[in-house]
């Protein structure tokens, strides 16, 4: 070993970022291992490395006791005390033993250590710098697909997609430049792995962020998303500044702003709506464009509702296949039960029946008779539930035909 060494160490350290100590470290631990496997010694042995001249020793060492059991191990207070009389007993000897051909193997081993050292540190640099745009969203390369995943290449790391986050009706073609949302950045044994999407709802968000100025410097709040990607995606927001109209400013002039994502997302549907604290207009305005006529919490679950439509509204609030109510209810966080009102009997306190042209004039107060309406509905009909019915939440699994 030589000056030559430090001097690789050196650059390592400038060029690659790897600290000088962190790899002598290392060296010294595998020079340890080295120096028992090439020479059948199994004492404690003690490796050090001049940084300065780039020299390495090896040593023996031995702990002072008053009598010795393995004389690879140990010496007895006597013989310590003939090289230095300040021993005592629990002191450890220091003895060099370095081989005379022991150069070559250092050199051998310090290569090794090296190597492994530099791909650990290129993996870490790599992991830090991606790890940063983890839920934000990165353009790169395809550059190949097989039947599990697309390999997406950003540079200097291959990203990959699986099929659950793959767009439907999209194709992706080698050589495409793409836009992606990294969902995940792993350190992996086998070097960091970056998981891309291209359907999670975060996507829609930093979309919004960057055509919606006001939404970035948080003018504009998105409060919920509800998506089904490749199709539709409702989109909540609000502005606690009122002179700012949340869902105008991010449709923009003449829908400039919304169709920029629309067509990132080639074509698909985004219906932004206003969020607001009463949950019966949020609910309301969720399954916009259906007129929603009232809406009635249950007393035994708050999560739950019933929600009353015109007759000629119900094939629109429910959507194609369910969507709309479903996607209403992802976007609330409510179970929404959908009803069209010649199934539905309103009752005051006395149990006398309300028009509902009254309840839609607002000249009947409907919370006041939501209890009574549930009850009389029950009542009539206790074991029975109409086909025309809808029961949505978030966690349907089942489509209701339109």
């Amino acid at each position: 070993m030589s000056k030559e060494m430090v001097e690789a160490l050196d650059a390592l350290e400038s060029e690659k970022g790897i600290k000088k100590e962190y790899v002598i470290e290392s060296l010294e631990a595998a020079l340890v291992a080295a120096y028992k496997r090439n020479y059948n010694q199994a004492q404690n042995v003690d490796v050090e490395f001049d940084a300065k001249k780039g020299n390495i020793h090896v040593y023996a060492v031995k702990e002072v006791v008053d009598e010795v059991a393995d004389d690879r191990l140990e010496v007895n207070l006597e013989d310590a005390q003939k090289k230095s009389r300040g021993y005592e007993i629990g002191d450890h000897i220091k003895e060099e033993v370095t081989p005379k051909d022991f150069g070559r193997i250092a050199a051998q081993t310090a290569k090794q250590v090296i190597m492994q050292r530099v791909r650990e540190a290129e993996r870490d640099i790599i992991y830090n710098e991606y790890s940063q745009y983890e839920h934000e969203i990165i353009q790169g390369t395809v550059e190949r697909s097989d039947n599990r995943y697309v390999y997406i290449n950003f540079g200097k790391i291959e990203a990959v997609m699986a099929k659950s986050d793959q767009m439907p009706g999209e194709t992706y073609n080698s050589r495409d430049r793409i836009r992606v949302y990294v969902t995940k950045v792993e350190n992996a044994t086998k070097g960091p792995q970056v998981f891309v999407s291209r359907t999670d709802p975060g996507l829609v968000k930093r979309l919004f962020e960057q055509e919606v100025p006001e939404i970035y410097d948080g003018t504009v709040e998105i409060v919920s998303i509800a998506r089904e990607a490749g199709d539709r995606t409702k989109i909540a927001v609000k502005s606690d500044n009122p002179d700012v109209d949340p869902v105008g400013t991010c449709v923009g002039p003449k829908g400039s702003r919304v169709q920029s994502v629309v067509d990132e997302l080639n074509g698909e549907n985004i219906d932004v709506v206003p969020y607001v604290d009463d949950p019966v207009d949020f609910i309301a305005n969720a399954l916009n464009p259906a007129e929603v006529i009232a809406v009635q919490f249950d007393e035994n679950d708050k999560k739950q509702c019933i929600v009353i439509v015109p007759d000629y509204h119900l094939s629109l609030a429910i959507g194609k296949k369910g969507q709309n109510a479903r996607l209403a209810a992802k976007l609330t966080g409510y179970k929404i039960d959908i009803k069209p009102e010649s199934q539905v009997e309103f009752v005051d306190d006395n149990d006398q029946d309300v028009d509902i042209n009254d309840v839609e004039s607002g000249k009947i107060d409907i919370d006041k008779t939501r209890e009574n309406a549930a009850n009389a509905d029950d009542a009539k009909n206790p074991a029975d539930q109409s086909d025309s019915d809808i029961d949505i939440d978030d966690d349907s699994s089942t489509d209701p035909e339109e």
